[in-house]
């Protein structure tokens, strides 16, 4: 309990004026940079529910069979690799601990069904009165599992006994464990997602209840035709990177630049045209562990133009002070871009990219948790650029098609210190362009003789008009 009581307090400093927090240097606030320090984070230990997903791996979107009792052995072992660094975990199954009994009930009763098809003559009004009832007497415990298993009554008559007899049918939340989907955390707060598939949809009330109970009320929810899963967002500074392929839609990333909800100047939206279910999410192909430096799969590297695998991106940017996005550029070479911006990228292989190198956790500048059993060759290459990799043993839970960053929604990151505008600051910057003072819409450093639109001290210009 002083847990969070602790958190509360935490929370409700989270919700004020991030520049304010920006400004006292070592408060957290919610995150701007993938590679600022990690706070705290959101998780879920798989119990029960996990099961059901591994009986039959594809229906669960899972990519093989593994035992459950391994991965919440793994998952623990995880959140305690995590707390060693001073890193505060808020598992979904302690929150769902402490709500109030009301809240509860009310979830679970949006999931408990009582199927009455069978008897059509059956009075329903009574049925329901009888539903309620029992979820009137159940326990927390109890509560909770009906939320966990969303388990379905199929009824039919009998002379025998009671009178009744049933079919128990449930759609248990296998796929909660990866809580970086049911929600994005931006600058501005947390953004309540539209699951691509039908059977996660119910997660992200599971997760809007833990925020309410944090403290940390969303901001947006996701409606109608728009799609959005955490996986694809990644906060880097002054820029918001956004994938938009298999899991995330044009629509979704629409309803959060018109609800202003990125809180960067400059959204880049990244376009996957392989669709691969391997790499469903922006953060199975491209990561970043600090200012200057990412990954990225050595096919999406080097593809040429028309390769599956040759990545595009689209740059929104908007005036600063000002909430409207405009399209700014339009299929620009993703690679040529994130080196424009000052980032060496890392190389992943294929044999390490299939074991899930790429889906890793920035908790500090250059200070990643990575799934163990890379390679060498790839243990070098970390090793050459100065990240401090430590290797989580996840063996079982990566065959659920996700792995250290999949499994984390980091809710505070130390807080970052931005000017206004698209201006990146100086810890964005590469040695080489930290003198600059001119920007173009993007971010990137540029002159006044540059053409097109340039922001210059914080201001708009047309560098053809002479200023």
């Amino acid at each position: 309990m002083k847990k969070t009581m602790f958190w509360t307090l935490g929370a409700i400093f989270a919700i004020c004026s991030v520049t304010a927090q920006a400004q006292e240097g070592e408060k957290m606030a919610y995150p701007q940079a993938e590679w600022s320090k990690a706070g705290d984070i959101l998780m879920h230990s798989p119990g029960q529910e996990l099961f059901y997903g591994v009986i039959h791996p594809l229906a669960g979107l899972f990519e093989d069979y593994f035992d459950v009792d391994k991965a919440a052995d793994e998952h623990r072992g995880y959140i305690e690799m995590l707390e060693n660094n001073g890193i505060r975990v808020h598992t979904v199954m302690d929150i769902l601990q402490e709500v109030g009994m009301d809240s509860l009930r009310a979830l679970a009763s949006s999931v408990l069904v009582y199927d009455i098809s069978s008897i059509p003559d059956v009075d329903a009004d009574a049925m329901e009165e009888y539903r309620q009832d029992v979820l009137q007497k159940m326990s927390r415990n109890d509560l909770i599992r009906c939320i966990l298993l969303q388990p379905t009554v199929k009824l039919s008559r009998t002379d025998n006994n009671t009178g009744y007899e049933a079919q128990y049918i449930q759609n248990p939340l296998m796929n909660l464990y990866f809580t970086r989907d049911q929600s994005i955390t931006t600058p501005r707060g947390h953004i309540i997602c539209s699951m691509n598939s039908s059977q996660r949809a119910p997660e992200t009330n599971i997760i809007e209840l833990c925020y309410n109970h944090l403290g940390l009320k969303p901001i947006l929810r996701i409606e109608g035709d728009g799609r959005l899963e955490g996986g694809d967002y990644l906060p880097a500074g002054n820029v918001s990177f956004i994938g938009c392929g298999m899991r995330t839609n044009d629509e979704g990333i629409r309803q959060l630049l018109e609800a202003d909800a990125f809180g960067h100047d400059t959204v880049v939206v990244v376009r996957d045209h392989k669709l691969w279910q391997m790499q469903m999410h922006l953060d199975t192909h491209f990561n970043i562990i600090d200012s200057d430096l990412c990954t990225m799969v050595r096919s999406r590297l080097e593809a040429n133009p028309g390769d599956p695998e040759y990545g595009t991106c689209d740059i929104w940017a908007r005036q600063p002070g000002t909430q409207q996005y405009s399209l700014w550029k339009q299929d620009q070479p993703f690679v040529e871009y994130i080196r424009s911006r000052g980032y060496e990228i890392i190389p992943i292989d294929v044999d390490d990219e299939m074991h899930y190198a790429n889906n890793f956790l920035t908790i500090g500048p250059r200070h990643i948790m990575a799934v163990g059993g890379q390679s060498e060759q790839l243990q070098q290459r970390f090793s050459d650029a100065g990240v401090n990799v430590e290797w989580i043993p996840l063996e079982s839970l990566i065959d659920g098609y996700g792995a250290a960053h999949c499994m984390t929604q980091v809710l505070q990151r130390q807080a970052y210190n931005p000017t206004t505008g698209v201006k990146p600051v100086s810890s964005n910057l590469t040695t080489r362009n930290r003198s600059a003072r001119v920007y173009r819409l993007d971010g990137i450093p540029a002159t006044r003789t540059t053409r097109g639109i340039v922001i210059d001290n914080g201001k708009k210009f047309t560098s053809a008009s002479g200023r």
